[in-house]
């Protein structure tokens, strides 16, 4: 029972940070522009990732 919350959450929220990603595109443009990159590759990939991994067990 507590892994099928622990695989919701983490869908959830791997969810969430694709759409947080879409988001803040138009900013993450502009800003890489300037020189300033946003990682927010790094928070979709590893959610992405612990996601897989949770799935797998």
């Amino acid at each position: 029972m507590i892994d099928r919350v622990h695989r919701a959450t983490l869908f959830a929220l791997y969810q969430l940070s694709i759409a947080l990603g879409i988001v803040m595109l138009p900013i993450a443009l502009v800003t890489n522009r300037v020189g300033l990159p946003l990682p927010v590759h790094r928070l979709v990939d590893g959610l992405g990732s612990r996601y897989e991994a949770a799935c797998a067990r």
